[in-house]
């Protein structure tokens, strides 16, 4: 195996970073929407219950995501441990 060029490391870390810092602006993006959406369906001008049903919204979507995104990579990792 071909030892990694400092360019090549240089790329991949800056990869990375910037798809990490696109998917926190994505996730901001979302928060707002997802609070707006709350205020104005749910009990418009409470404050303390909005946001209730916003940690449980979030939460149910993170561990949702969190689990498909799972289950993809674990038969991933078994598809290629197939090939080898």
């Amino acid at each position: 195996m071909a030892k990694p060029t400092l360019r090549s490391e240089f790329l991949k870390t800056m990869t990375q970073l910037a798809t990490a810092a696109f998917g926190f602006v994505a996730a901001l993006a979302w928060n707002t929407a997802i609070q707006a959406l709350i205020d104005k369906f749910i009990e418009p001008g409470n404050g303390v219950r909005s946001k209730i049903y916003y940690a449980l919204v979030v939460t149910v979507v993170a561990v949702i995501v969190t689990y498909f995104l799972g289950k993809a990579t674990q038969e991933e990792t078994e598809k290629e441990e197939k090939k080898n």
